[in-house]
C-alpha cells in the first residue's frame, strides 16, 4: 500500500469529528500518503483555536511528514455572491481569516467556491458575478502577500458549476496568479464530461479531485460506488501537462479503508505513475 499510496493525496473531509488536522496528517503519512489537503473545520482545523504554536507546530509536522497541497473549507456554510452585503461581508471576513492561515501553514492553495446562486429565483448573473469580483478584489492581493494561491472550484451548487463557465469569468477577472481546482465527481452530476472539463480548464489547472458519484444523487463517495468515467483521465492530465497529485475528496465513515481502495482504483485507471 505505502509505494502506491506516495501517488496520491488526501482531502481530510472524512476526519473532521474524528480528530485534529495534526492527528490526521501523523495519520495518513503513515499510509504513505504523498500529500495532504487539509479541510478547515470546527474542532479539526480553526482559526480561532490556533495560536501561532499550534500553527508552526502543523506546519513543521506537514513539511516533516505529509506535504500540505492545499487546505479547503466548508463552502455550503458560505456565499461570496450572497444578495445580502451582511452574508458576503461574514464570507469574506473568514475566507480572510483561511487564506493568512494558509499561508502561516504553507499550503501550496486554498479552495473557494465562487458563491451560491438561489436556486429558486436566481439574482442576474451579472450581479453575482460583481460580488465575486470584488472578493477576488480583497483576497487575491492577501493569497500572493501569504504565499499561497487562491483555486477556485468547479461546484454543482455554485453559480459557475461548469469548465467554461468557470473559465470565462476567471479570465474576466484577469489575475494570472487565480487558479482552478477541477472537480470530477462534480464534472460527472451536472452531465459534463470531465475530460472534456480538464482542457477546458488546462491554461488556471491547479489540482485535481476525485470521488464517486451519480448523476440521479450528489455524492462524494469511494471510488467505484457510482459512475465517474476514470478511463482515459490519466491520459488527458498529462496531455494538458498536469503533474500534481490527484487528490481523493472521498467522504466515508470507513475512511482509512474506502481512500485505500479508491487509489487502488485510479491506479488500475493509469493514475499515480507520477509518484515522487
Amino acid at each position: 500500500m505505502t509505494n502506491m499510496a506516495a501517488g496520491f493525496g488526501v482531502n481530510t473531509y472524512s476526519y473532521i469529528f474524528s480528530g485534529s488536522a495534526a492527528d490526521t496528517v501523523a495519520r495518513l503519512a503513515d499510509q504513505g500518503y504523498g500529500g495532504v489537503e487539509l479541510m478547515f473545520f470546527p474542532g479539526h482545523l480553526w482559526p480561532a483555536e490556533l495560536d501561532a504554536t499550534s500553527l508552526r507546530d502543523l506546519r513543521n509536522l506537514c513539511e516533516a511528514r505529509l506535504r500540505l497541497v492545499s487546505v479547503n473549507m466548508p463552502n455550503v456554510d458560505m456565499n461570496l455572491a450572497a444578495a445580502a452585503e451582511e452574508m458576503r461581508a461574514y464570507t469574506i471576513d473568514l475566507l480572510v481569516q483561511f487564506v493568512r492561515c494558509a499561508g502561516e501553514l504553507g499550503a501550496g492553495g486554498i479552495i473557494v467556491g465562487p458563491g451560491k446562486p438561489n436556486p429558486l429565483f436566481p439574482m442576474p448573473r451579472d450581479r453575482m458575478i460583481s460580488h465575486f469580483y470584488r472578493a477576488l478584489d480583497t483576497l487575491a492581493p492577501l493569497a500572493r502577500q501569504v504565499g499561497t494561491k487562491l483555486l477556485i472550484e468547479n461546484m454543482p451548487f455554485a453559480f459557475l458549476p461548469d469548465a467554461e463557465s468557470l473559465m470565462n469569468v476567471v479570465d474576466g477577472y484577469g489575475d494570472d496568479s487565480i487558479r482552478v481546482i477541477y472537480d470530477v465527481a462534480n464534472a460527472h452530476f451536472i452531465g459534463e464530461a470531465p475530460a472534456d472539463g480538464l482542457r477546458t480548464v488546462r491554461d488556471r489547472l491547479g489540482l485535481v479531485h476525485f470521488s464517486d458519484t451519480t448523476r440521479q444523487s450528489y455524492k462524494h463517495d469511494p471510488l467505484g460506488c457510482g459512475d465517474v468515467p476514470l478511463a482515459g483521465l490519466a491520459s488527458v492530465m498529462k496531455e494538458i501537462g498536469h503533474t500534481e497529485l490527484p487528490m481523493l475528496e472521498v467522504i466515508s465513515l470507513n475512511a482509512d479503508a474506502d481512500i485505500a481502495d479508491s487509489c487502488k482504483c485510479l491506479q488500475q485507471a493509469e493514475f499515480g505513475s507520477n509518484a515522487g
